[in-house]
């Protein structure tokens, strides 16, 4: 039993190996993807993470980038300055500052996320099976 579990931990130790050099692998196209729309790499992943009508606190916003409250302070200044997003007290906890996208941020999350996959995706070399599983495997990691 115990070597299974060896084994195990090495298979998934390997995954989580190469699904760490896959993305940053993918992580290096950030600064063409949000040039044409005057965005910073941070800028695109931020308006990637946040899902429209789908408000994020500020506070997961820093844990998720891995980073200090103060330095979302700034970014998020920035998107808003441009009317990305907007910034309101969250309706459960008036402490608590959420993020939600404008419409101009929605539209320009469409246009960055459609331009992130028009190029031929790395992805596409697997069969339909695969990319099913693949996916299917992704959300049972993530929820």
């Amino acid at each position: 039993m115990a070597r299974r579990n060896q084994r195990e931990d090495e298979h998934a130790c390997r995954a989580w190996q190469l699904l760490m050099k896959f993305f940053f692998a993918q992580r290096e196209h950030l600064p063409s993807w949000g040039a044409p729309f005057g965005l910073s790499p941070v800028q695109c992943h931020v308006l990637h993470l946040i899902e429209p009508g789908q408000p994020m606190a500020m506070s997961r916003l820093a844990d998720v980038l891995s980073c200090d409250a103060s330095n979302v302070t700034g970014l998020v200044d920035r998107l808003e300055q441009r009317g990305l997003v907007q910034r309101r007290p969250s309706s459960e906890d008036r402490r608590v500052k959420v993020l939600d996208l404008t419409s101009t941020g929605s539209r320009l999350r469409r246009q960055l996320l459609r331009r992130m996959t028009a190029r031929p995706l790395p992805l596409s070399r697997l069969t339909a099976d695969e990319q099913r599983a693949l996916l299917r495997i992704l959300e049972r990691l993530v929820d």
